[in-house]
């Protein structure tokens, strides 16, 4: 695509246009926010300002045209989000972001046929929400390549791409004025020393250096610094504030320039942890054991929804299940928003809106309707949407879409930590879709559905390949609990509750059980997992990787403050033979978070085997605590669910919201043919 480069001069910005090129991308025009006239700096939380008397010679030596602004707002809006939860909406008033869209707009005005925005963040999620907010509301593509990258990977890679940056700015402990001109290279020993240290980040990323590019391989000009001068801000022993004033440089053109003679390495698609799963899925033959049914029908005996609890609120959670249209022959655009009128409705009778949803599982009839459900969908939700997944699924004939809605009110709901992120980079998939890839609420974080998309380019691997999308699939559901641990204010190891495993063809079980049972992160058998096969998936890809995360804190008030506790989870899993019944489950002893999956066979006696389920101590603790339930039916499945439930909750029990979601194939790690499952959210 042809893209703008936001430049800042700095290194990350340029080296970022290296990895643009070599994706294919052709870059057409620069772009910059800096101070105004007679400014050499100013306290900005978005923009590198410091060096932009140099930013001209960065885009006369790339040779291409450079639109500038001045910064005129200020850092209104200071959170991890910005922008309204509600529809996408316009912006911040007075915030300096609106600078970059007046920047963008230009650019547009100048450049219509632009599509795409290079952009150089490396760490910050304040930097990549804002600029990600301005392209979605100018319709261009974020290429953030450097995101979430190793950063002592990452200078060695500039450096050795033939990156030449130096130090232009010093404001990190064991910095000082003598640094200022000094190469990365010449400054790589000192900034992992720094590191080892304190801690300080290797690339800057907390503001300890900020840099000025003289050369990188897309330069036709070198740039030639022949006066500088040194600006003291403030001077001591361990971290002194200082920077260069580019007083006089040069621009020499280089005697040979060749775009196809640079190489920059990019991480490899797959990591030693994902060759494992990669492997063990390769190594697997794609074939059914022998009691699994010869012959599969996706006719459901369809449950009666409305029979079915659909709403409950449990301390600080409401939920809301199976919200479908009723109303025949309406449009499906309608029928999205016959079913978020119903939401809306749901919600504000507990005085709570759309912002308050965490969660959403949305069941389609078909995939050709993504698209059009998408756009309405996505007219509902503004910044930081919930998290979700979307699978096609044998609904009936009448309904196309069905919904479940997690909202959370809990007393730290200012803390609610969402990770958005909508820029092409080697991290993760951008989302396809209006929805986070994780939010976090309370201690819960609810990851959202992941398929196997090689990131850079959003597209599934090509030819098609079961290995490869199975190892995608579970390395970016583990890159985005990953960036959930380290991005949050208070760092947290955490624990997997549960994952559930979408396939798209019952053929492909075997294998892809082989491979999540490789994975270090979600292959333990002590996690409880069910691998559920559907109509089909997103992109017509093969598997879908759901995990829930606990962090493992809870807060406890004493008489003058609260303080922060960890809590080891306990896993069990137990079964009733003669019943045919299996259950995992994952809880805490001084919480009430859990995850319980319960798998069954069709059974004439309702009555014997709620009876014995219940007298389970382990499962009828967690019952109790239950906020929502999840039925996922095979067209064998036979039971009165309401029966079933009441059976389990008791009769003079509120039941709790229940979720019916048809399955062609229930699957757990020790059987494939499974009539229905339940699963206990808490």
């Amino acid at each position: 695509m042809r893209y703008v480069g936001l430049l800042s001069g700095g290194k990350d910005s340029c080296f970022n246009l290296l990895h643009c090129a070599k994706s294919g991308h052709q870059l057409i025009a620069a772009a910059s926010l800096g101070p105004g006239p007679g400014k050499d700096e100013i306290d900005s939380y978005l923009y590198q300002t410091v060096g932009q008397d140099a930013i001209q010679l960065v885009a006369d030596a790339l040779e291409i045209p450079l639109i500038r602004r001045v910064i005129t707002g200020d850092a209104v809006q200071r959170g991890s989000e910005y922008g309204s939860r509600l529809a996408i909406d316009g912006g911040v008033q007075g915030d300096e972001t609106e600078d970059l869209l007046q920047l963008l707009l230009e650019v547009k005005t100048k450049f219509p046929d632009v599509q795409g925005v290079s952009v150089g963040a490396i760490l910050s999620n304040y930097q990549r929400v804002r600029v990600e907010h301005v392209c979605q509301r100018l319709s261009l593509t974020p290429l953030c390549y450097l995101w979430q990258r190793d950063q002592a990977e990452l200078l060695t890679e500039m450096i050795d791409s033939g990156l030449e940056a130096i130090l232009i700015k010093v404001a990190g402990i064991g910095l000082t004025s003598k640094h200022l001109g000094k190469s990365l290279l010449e400054m790589q020993p000192t900034l992992v020393k720094l590191n080892s240290m304190y801690g300080a980040h290797i690339c800057g990323e907390g503001g300890e250096y900020e840099s000025l590019t003289l050369d990188l391989p897309l330069f036709k000009h070198r740039i030639r610094l022949e006066t500088v001068e040194t600006v003291i801000h403030s001077d001591n022993e361990f971290a002194t504030v200082a920077y260069l004033k580019v007083k006089h440089a040069r621009l020499e053109r280089k005697s040979t320039y060749s775009l196809a003679t640079f190489t920059v390495p990019s991480p490899p698609i797959l990591d030693d942890i994902d060759e494992r799963v990669h492997q063990a899925t390769l190594n697997t033959t794609p074939s059914l054991p022998p009691s699994f049914p010869i012959t599969m029908t996706t006719t459901h005996r369809h449950e009666n929804t409305t029979a079915l609890p659909h709403i409950g609120k449990f301390g600080p959670w409401v939920v809301m299940s199976n919200v479908e249209s009723t109303i025949p022959s309406v449009s499906v655009e309608e029928e999205v928003r016959i079913c978020f009128v119903a939401i809306q409705g749901y919600l504000a009778e507990y005085g709570l809106d759309l912002t308050h949803i965490a969660n959403i599982t949305l069941l389609i009839s078909s995939m050709e309707l993504f698209p059009a459900v998408n756009a309405i969908y996505a007219s509902y939700f503004g910044a930081s949407p919930p998290a979700r997944v979307c699978v096609a699924v044998d609904l009936p004939p009448d309904i196309r879409l069905r919904l479940e809605c997690i909202a959370y009110n809990g007393p730290r709901l200012h803390e609610r930590q969402p990770l958005h992120v909508q820029s092409l980079s080697y991290w993760a998939p951008a989302n396809i879709g209006p929805y986070s890839q994780a939010i976090k609420v309370g201690e819960h974080v609810f990851v959202s559905g992941q398929i196997g998309l090689v990131p850079s380019n959003n597209s599934l691997p090509s030819p098609q390949s079961l290995a490869q999308e199975v190892a995608l699939s579970m390395r970016h559901a583990r890159s985005v609990s990953n960036a959930m641990r380290h991005s949050s204010a208070v760092h947290w190891d955490g624990v997997t509750l549960g994952a559930i495993f979408w396939l798209a063809c019952a053929h492909h079980l075997v294998p892809i059980r082989r491979g999540v049972a490789a994975s270090e992160t979600f292959g333990s058998r002590e996690i409880p997992t069910i691998f559920v096969t559907v109509k089909s998936l997103p992109k017509d890809a093969l598997i879908e990787t759901q995990v829930l995360l606990h962090s493992t804190r809870q807060t406890l008030a004493n008489d003058d403050d609260e303080e922060e506790q960890q809590s080891l989870p306990r896993f069990s899993s137990g079964q009733l033979p003669d019943l045919q019944v299996c259950w995992e489950a994952s809880y805490f002893d001084d919480m009430d978070a859990f995850l319980l999956i319960v798998t069954c066979m069709n059974h004439d006696d309702m009555c014997s085997l709620t009876d014995r389920l219940g007298s389970i101590t382990t499962l009828q603790r967690l019952m109790q605590k239950t906020i929502s339930v999840r039925c996922f039916l095979t067209p064998a499945a036979a039971p009165d669910l309401r029966q079933l439930l009441q059976g389990l909750f008791g009769l003079d029990s509120e039941l709790p919201p229940v979720m019916a979601i048809p399955s062609r194939v229930i699957a757990t790690w020790g059987r494939e043919d499974w009539d229905y499952a339940l699963c206990f959210f808490g």
